[in-house]
């Protein structure tokens, strides 16, 4: 595979331009952005699914410590995607999306080594959750790079798609890690754990699937994508964006929907085990819905505006949560698997929708760290929403507790977005903030 010729020009919103040569490349970084990120996404969220079966296999862990380690990939994803959220103007989108891909690979051989023994100490589980973060910064500069590359008419498109298919990697994970470690596949890295109704799991398959992938994307980045020129920022420059009022506004908005997406991902099997456990092998189903949604609210807000369709996204969360609530204390899993889908559908749409927005609000040069930067604080949902269930179900004995902050928080960006907004329709206007 030879190596993409090096750009040294790059001007997406001059239409000649973009015909001719810049949407060429603009996909083609795309399409190559789209797996690194759903690896990133499959090794962060891991956890989600590895946790609800350690307890099977012969470890002995407390409800509080398997929501812990549920939890822990999310903090220090949150975390890192500060710093990543740099990396793009520092290193190069190629740059760092090769070696933010290939350094995946540790989290992933760690786990599968670690899962064959069940005497492996909980301190080592923890290490290696908090490495399982280096997946969880990726979305940030995923996101930054894949702003650069399209014109402004097209960025809710393209980062729904990019943010979208990428966040498929929970419900991949979700959905693969149950067929995955019921195969004998990778015998040689270690034999199968006897449950005790005498099943035969090979729960390790859950990490050691993802190695290869990780190899052939990393690889894939390296020849087939660009550093764009006339991105290269430093952090002070970028940083310029705390200054920004609207950059906290929106901070607020894409927490409480992307926050919600990735929290209630990593919980959600959980949950299920908890309330419903005959029911715990349809745990992707919500990831997946929501990460599906998520281009969809893009392509809606390219054609509606994105402050019409967020405000609508916050009222059908808000009933979503109501559902859940109501059907949880009514121990009725039909009504809550939909309000719980309801939940997913919403906050996946309105991931999409608060990213357009972003981009109409923000010049170029600034709306790529914005994104990074929300996309930063919003990723914290995936620590504190699973904290926020364990702490309900460990003084209540239920997670309906949990519910009703997230209601509020819900009703408080829906003012937020109304106010700022919606009421002016600020998102149909070129740009807020005028670049320095």
């Amino acid at each position: 595979m030879k190596k993409s010729t090096r750009i040294t020009s790059w001007n997406p919103e001059d239409p000649k331009f973009w015909e001719s040569t810049g949407k060429k490349h603009a996909k083609r970084n795309l399409w190559i952005s789209v797996p690194s990120l759903m690896l990133a996404f499959v090794v962060w969220q891991i956890w989600s699914v590895v946790a609800v079966r350690l307890n099977d296999i012969g470890f002995t862990y407390t409800e509080e410590q398997l929501f812990t380690l549920a939890a822990i990939p999310g903090l220090v994803g949150a975390t890192l995607r500060f710093f990543y959220t740099f990396a793009v103007g520092k290193f190069g989108g190629r740059n760092w999306t090769v070696i933010s891909t290939a350094i995946l690979a540790i989290p992933a051989i760690g786990i599968g080594m670690a899962v064959k023994n069940p005497d492996t100490p909980f301190s080592m589980m923890l290490l290696l959750a908090a490495l399982c973060g280096l997946g969880g910064g990726n979305f940030s500069s995923s996101s930054s790079n894949m702003s650069y590359f399209f014109p402004k008419s097209e960025k809710g498109t393209a980062l729904g798609i990019n943010g979208g298919l990428g966040n498929m990697g929970v419900s991949v994970v979700q959905f693969v890690t149950p067929l995955i470690i019921a195969t004998s596949t990778f015998t040689f890295m270690g034999e199968g754990q006897v449950l005790s109704s005498g099943e035969t799991i090979w729960l390790h398959n859950a990490a050691f699937i993802w190695v290869i992938p990780i190899a052939i994307v990393s690889i894939a980045a390296y020849f087939g994508m660009d550093n764009l020129p006339n991105t290269s920022q430093s952090a002070k420059e970028q940083f310029i964006i705390v200054k920004r009022k609207h950059t906290w506004i929106m901070t607020v908005l894409y927490v409480a929907t992307f926050g919600s997406f990735i929290g209630y991902s990593a919980a959600f099997p959980l949950l299920l085990r908890s309330q419903f456990p005959e029911h715990v092998s349809l745990a992707f189903l919500g990831a997946l819905l929501a990460a599906a949604a998520r281009p969809v609210g893009g392509w809606i807000s390219d054609k509606l505006g994105g402050a019409l369709v967020t405000a609508w996204v916050f009222v059908v969360m808000t009933i979503g949560a109501l559902g859940v609530v109501y059907f949880t204390n009514a121990k009725e899993f039909t009504g809550f698997l939909v309000s719980f889908l309801i939940l997913f559908l919403a906050s996946g749409i309105g991931s999409g929708s608060t990213f357009q927005m972003i981009p109409s609000i923000f010049p170029a040069k600034e709306a790529a760290p914005v994104l990074g930067f929300t996309a930063a604080f919003a990723a914290y949902g995936s620590y504190f929403i699973p904290q926020l269930f364990g702490w309900s179900t460990s003084t209540t004995g239920s997670p309906v507790t949990a519910f009703y902050f997230f209601i509020a928080v819900y009703v408080l960006s829906f003012g937020l977005n109304w106010y700022f907004y919606q009421r002016n329709k600020m998102d149909k206007k070129p740009a807020v903030v005028k670049a320095s």
